[in-house]
């Protein structure tokens, strides 16, 4: 009998492509996912498999380069937000059809913030594509939803790992996928099947001389940050924090850690990266965990 999986997936912009690669990996091993939560990017990779569409949705990621992403930017001048979306989310409708939460097979929660009324909205029936849409809206980058009394933006805002909302069930494990985390970051093998080969001698070698050449000549030149580097910067130190309360209150069965620091928010076009990352943060977590119940 597979072992159930609560599966909860962070924000964390073009860094979430990585939970793909950590979903891939849980049912490799024969894990079965019962129920996902997910804030902003973990909400639509989470709503694109719980809709049995991940892998339509991943080919056409991997099609992607800088480009095709700058095509996707509908610019606006509403003063709310750069980006409509409208492009982004008509591809998105071409892609996968929408459906009502509550008709999935299994329970889904989607988490975005009401700016006006300073609380948490959690997505648990009604439109899928429009849950998602208000839980990636990335404040002063892509355009707020308006209800009839509130406005929504990123639900990273305000609880990037949303675990009290996953649906537990009976027998089940708490998976926590977190593209947040303070590690540094291991870039994955070019082959992005998720497993670390060995570097060549030569390979050693060149990273051993790159290494002395920072310890000699150290960069000293002052960072320089522009609009989309602050913003950047901003949405992941209050998706961190948000994430790391939530990890202290709950305490996961599995926690697969991908570093915060493996691409910015908007890279989109390095999804073959991201998805090799979130296998191999995966495998590490995983290997850990069966090790554990093999020695229990």
């Amino acid at each position: 009998m597979k072992q159930k999986v609560a599966l909860v997936l962070s924000g964390g912009g073009a860094r979430g492509i990585a939970h793909i690669g950590a979903i891939e990996e849980l049912e490799k091993r024969g894990f079965k996912i019962t129920s996902i939560a997910g804030t902003s990017m973990g909400a639509l990779i989470g709503g694109v498999y719980a809709l049995g569409k991940m892998e339509i949705y991943k080919d056409w990621l991997l099609t992607l380069d800088r480009m095709k992403v700058f095509r996707l930017v509908d610019f606006t001048f509403s003063g709310q937000g750069l980006v409509k979306g409208e492009k982004l989310f008509n591809k998105l409708r071409e892609l996968i059809d929408d459906a009502n939460i509550e008709d999935l097979k299994m329970p889904y929660a989607a988490i975005a913030a009401d700016i006006i009324n300073k609380k948490e909205v959690v997505f648990t029936k009604g439109s899928m594509l429009d849950a998602i849409r208000a839980s990636i809206a990335i404040p002063t980058i892509l355009t707020p939803v308006r209800t009839e009394d509130g406005m929504l933006v990123d639900g990273g805002v305000i609880n990037s790992l949303p675990i009290e909302h996953v649906k537990r069930t009976l027998g089940d494990i708490l998976v926590v996928v977190n593209v947040n985390a303070p590690i540094p970051f291991e870039r994955p093998p070019a082959n992005g099947n998720g497993t670390l080969s060995k570097p060549s001698v030569y390979q050693e070698k060149l990273r051993d001389f790159y290494d002395y050449l920072h310890k000699i000549n150290p960069a000293k030149h002052e960072e320089k940050f522009g609009y989309f580097d602050i913003i950047n910067k901003t949405m992941s130190l209050i998706t961190y924090h948000t994430g790391q309360l939530s990890l202290e209150k709950y305490k996961p069965d599995i926690l697969i850690s991908i570093s915060h620091e493996c691409c910015g928010t908007f890279e989109f076009y390095k999804a073959e990266e991201m998805i090799a990352a979130g296998k191999c943060a995966a495998i590490k977590s995983l290997e850990v965990y069966e090790g554990l119940e093999v020695r229990g």
